[in-house]
């Protein structure tokens, strides 16, 4: 999952209708170029200039500078960076706002647009964290640390893929590069990211829907000629190229700082959130990093946090500038004199959607942390949940008949491991649970719980999902914590094995980074299952599990719990009121108006075939001074219990672009389906100018499964 609101970046988040432009506001000033470029802006003190940045090959890479106003022509600033494929022109409402802090305390900001998306040129890299994206952003940093604005001295920052890239051109060290600010990031694309979530296959909207978004045509004029049908149209989908990658190793290595994390030696500052499916990377960076790194943890999904979601919020941009003044001005701001991690623990709530998280602000020294007791609690044979030692000599074993469609309730909306998951009781009834006794005092825990599971199946393949659940006394069960591993990469994510049917293996592995408090009289709850679809693929084999409870084979839990503590608390601002840019502004949707994806959800059963069926499907659309965009989406997920290898995704995306003379629209149709030895992908692309077809590309493939 990336950031929000599809190729935009912004969040979502309500907005009334658009304001026309009012050049009583505005100074505009038309970019001379060799190509049609969007004027140059100056408003509320900020200058936005268009400029082109060259690569070593020649390839003109398209960027935004947003400029004090105000500066003196021999004046010199820090740069930072933002570097997506997000297609800054769109963008730039946006980005104004966001930059707007930043450019207020002194900084020069630049949005860069990567080699091939949005109106950069050249051929769209090839996927995700290339070499070349990050060559070309070694080819940005040198050249804006050497323009007669710069000070020489470049920060880099993002949330999602800038928070990628920020961590991946740390990992390069470029000279001019003095500090990062990573917001929602990971150091570890094969397991955390959203194309194999904790290594097993997984799809949602993101990978086909950011399809249509890397191929739309250059802003503002948005042209379908040989030069976008080369560079663009015709390249090979990203979705047909993770689906080939089922197993960890170079591919995903190449990008990944958890391959190595002595490699930066850059100044890391990393924030994450709570309900975002990229949290673990926080407490990893601040334990194993060598260079100076500090971290926040916070109650949000994957949003910025000045606009949260859910409240409360933080002016996070205060800290970064505390943090760049630092490296990058050389300024005595306190930052490093603070402790390294701030946290905020998260109190009970109810399961599904909420608009405040109850908890509260911690400082801690870093990470790991000393006082923290690992607790280890046990499955019983009575379905409890206790200390109590297991009895030796004795075996016992609870079986559970695999269901290939259980687990909607724990995938929740966005089918990762974050956000808002359902009650988890429809879920937990086809699953192993195992619960304490009411807790006799509060208790909280933080950090990763760890899973050491005694396992067997009578199939070859076989996945296992652990969720740690808060049982409220009406027996509402939240999800506090989960993950998952498959059978297969019980030895290795890079070699993986098939499982001997019959035989017992002993799984152990963590479960995702956690915060809650427990309170006095709600039960904890274990729950082990097989399935958790939709986020993951089903296996293909009809089978039984067996889970060890007792003896040497006595499966269980360790949970980190933290003793109470008067550590002392953070002293973060509220979000900032932005300015924002007239001219830009959103279309009405239905009832509401609204700057993101609105989603329905159907969950439609048909047990007479075997069957469920999740259909979900959104619209969005955007206004600009010099065009109209809309964006329509449905997905649906199939699978069938009576034969699990048989399940499916289909999905539609459409871009249109309502221009003053024309229309261009660019869709896509997703067809990806399997059985037991094959996934089987089809895909296929169109591109219509004023309703008729331009051109239309399929791809259809059979890629083997490995061990998924």
């Amino acid at each position: 999952m990336k950031t929000a609101n599809k190729i935009f970046g912004t969040r979502m988040k309500k907005c009334g209708l658009p304001i026309a432009l009012t050049l009583g506001w505005l100074t505009i000033t038309m970019f001379a170029g060799s190509q049609s470029r969007l004027p140059e802006v100056t408003y509320e003190g900020i200058d936005i200039k268009e400029v082109w940045i060259p690569m070593p090959d020649g390839v003109r890479l398209a960027a935004s500078l947003f400029m004090p106003a105000d500066r003196d022509a021999s004046a010199k600033f820090p740069v930072l960076l933002e570097y997506l494929p997000y297609r800054k022109d769109e963008s730039r409402n946006h980005s104004f706002a966001m930059y707007s802090y930043f450019v207020a305390r002194g900084y020069v900001v630049v949005r860069v647009d990567i080699r091939g998306s949005g109106t950069s040129e050249g051929r769209l890299i090839e996927y995700e964290y290339t070499d070349q994206e990050q060559e070309d952003g070694e080819a940005v940093i040198d050249w804006l640390s050497k323009q007669p604005w710069s000070g020489g001295k470049v920060g880099m920052f993002g949330i999602s893929w800038g928070a990628f890239n920020s961590i991946q051109m740390a990992m390069r060290n470029p000279p001019a590069l003095k500090a990062i600010v990573a917001i929602q990031g990971t150091d570890d694309l094969f397991r955390d990211d959203c194309h194999f979530i904790d290594g097993m296959m997984h799809v949602d909207s993101y990978e086909f829907g950011q399809d249509i978004a890397n191929i739309l045509p250059a802003p503002p004029d948005y042209p379908l000629d040989e030069t976008y049908f080369s560079d663009r149209f015709n390249t090979e989908p990203w979705l047909l190229i993770y689906k080939r990658q089922q197993r960890d190793g170079p591919f995903w290595n190449r990008a990944s700082l958890n391959s190595d994390y002595s490699s930066i030696r850059v100044p890391t500052f990393v924030i994450g959130g709570w309900y975002d499916g990229y949290r673990d990377s926080v407490p990893r960076m601040l334990e194993k990093l060598e260079a100076p790194v500090k971290g926040i943890m916070g109650p949000w999904a994957h949003t910025w946090p000045n606009e949260p979601y859910p409240e409360p919020g933080i002016e996070w941009r205060r800290e970064a500038v505390r943090w760049f003044d630092h490296w990058l001005k050389g300024a005595d701001t306190g930052i490093m004199d603070e402790p390294r991690f701030a946290v905020y623990v998260r109190k009970w709530h109810p399961p599904g959607v909420v608009d405040k998280v109850p908890g509260y602000w911690r400082w801690e020294d870093g990470w790991p942390i000393d006082r923290t007791e690992k607790r280890t609690i046990y499955a019983q044979a009575d379905h409890s949940l206790s200390a109590a030692s297991p009895v030796e000599g004795k075996e016992q074993t609870h079986k559970l008949r695999y269901i290939p469609t259980v687990g909607i309730e724990a995938s929740g909306n966005v089918n990762w491991w974050g956000d808002f998951p359902w009650d988890q009781r429809g879920t937990d009834a086809y699953s192993l649970v195992y619960d304490t006794e009411p807790l006799d005092q509060d208790l909280e825990i933080l950090g990763f719980p760890g899973a050491v599971l005694h396992v067997s199946a009578d199939a070859p393949l076989a996945d296992w999902i652990v969720r740690i659940c808060d049982i409220a006394p009406d027996g509402t069960a939240t999800q506090v914590a989960g993950a998952g591993l498959s059978g297969a990469q019980r030895k290795s994510p890079e070699e993986p094995e098939s499982l001997v049917p019959g035989r017992v293996y002993k799984l152990e592995f963590d479960l995702h980074f956690t915060s809650w408090v427990f309170p006095k009289g709600h039960r904890i709850r274990l729950a082990v299952g097989n399935a958790l679809w939709p986020m993951i693929w089903p296996t293909p084999y009809a089978m039984t599990t067996t889970l060890g409870i007792d003896g040497a084979d006595a499966s269980h839990v360790v949970l980190p719990v933290m003793p109470q503590s008067d550590r002392p608390r953070p002293d973060f601002l509220p979000p900032a009121k932005d300015p924002e840019l007239p001219g830009y502004g959103y279309l009405k949707i239905g009832d509401e108006s609204i700057s993101g994806y609105a989603e329905t959800r159907s969950i439609e059963r048909s047990p007479l075939e075997f069957k469920t069926r999740i259909v979900s499907s959104g619209a969005y659309g955007s206004v600009y001074p010099w065009t109209t965009i809309k964006y329509w989406e449905n997905m649906a997920h199939e699978a069938q219990d009576s034969d699990p290898a048989k399940a499916g995704v289909t999905g539609k995306s459409r871009y249109t672009i309502e221009l003053d003379n024309r229309t261009v629209t660019v869709e896509g149709d997703l067809s990806l389906t399997s059985d037991r030895e094959n996934f089987y992908y089809t895909y296929t692309r169109r591109a219509l100018e004023n309703g008729k077809l331009i051109k239309e590309k399929t791809w259809k493939e059979a890629i083997p499964r490995d061990h998924q």
